[in-house]
């Protein structure tokens, strides 16, 4: 019954910025965040960012030096901020996690760079 739900989508001007935030709720023990992922339209799902268990992050070469991800692990959330946003950064957003073996996924927040 783990659910995670992404809010913080929108549009923005290019060169603009985002603030996205993923709240997990429900039972979840055995849960770890594995990070924030984006698809476009008719185009395969990519990492932005990961964030391991230990800590550990990684960026897609794409996305470094403009987004950030971070997680509250008492409020269940990981957030990515998402700075100097560009049209290649359109797509639906979302966050994902590991259920034990299982890996769950949130809906998705749309987020559109305007030109």
């Amino acid at each position: 019954q783990v659910q995670l739900v992404e809010s913080g989508g929108g549009s923005v001007q290019l060169g603009g910025s985002l603030r996205l935030s993923c709240r997990a709720s429900g039972r979840i023990n055995s849960f770890n965040v594995r990070g924030w992922f984006r698809q476009a339209p008719g185009k395969e799902r990519e990492l932005v960012a990961s964030i391991s268990p230990g800590g550990h992050i990684e960026y897609a070469d794409s996305v470094k030096g403009r987004f950030t991800i971070s997680r509250d692990m008492r409020k269940n959330t990981v957030d990515l901020q998402m700075n100097s946003l560009t049209a290649g950064d359109t797509g639906v957003y979302t966050c994902s996690a590991t259920l034990g073996q299982n890996v769950i996924w949130g809906q998705g927040t749309q987020v559109t760079v305007s030109y």
